[in-house]
């Protein structure tokens, strides 16, 4: 399954209530760094499907999610459980860290 776009009108449902743990990647289209992140985080939706729900958020598009994260920079990941986050981290990591974040 590819990342899923995420949006406000998305967000309740798709992260909030998933009964998965869901890593949200947010990201922005001129952002240098986000660019090298992407394909990490589409392999790990690959491995992971049915697993961990795999989302996007373009911090452009939606400045109220990102606002509600606290996002200041990109691009940044977070891990959210049963509705509550359970991780975070800021820049660009090894696709291992980024796993044993969804630990």
């Amino acid at each position: 399954m590819a990342e899923l776009n995420i949006t406000k009108n998305n967000f309740e449902r798709e992260v909030l209530r998933s009964d998965k743990p869901v890593l949200i990647d947010f990201w922005a289209s001129w952002c240098g760094p986000c660019r090298m992140l992407s394909p990490v985080i589409s392999e790990i939706a690959e491995e992971k499907a049915g697993e961990v729900k795999v989302c996007k958020v373009n911090v452009d598009e939606e400045a109220e999610l990102a606002s509600i994260f606290n996002v200041s920079s990109i691009p940044m990941l977070v891990v959210v459980k049963d509705g509550r986050v359970v991780n975070a981290s800021v820049g660009v990591r090894p696709k291992d860290q980024i796993l044993a974040m969804l630990k």
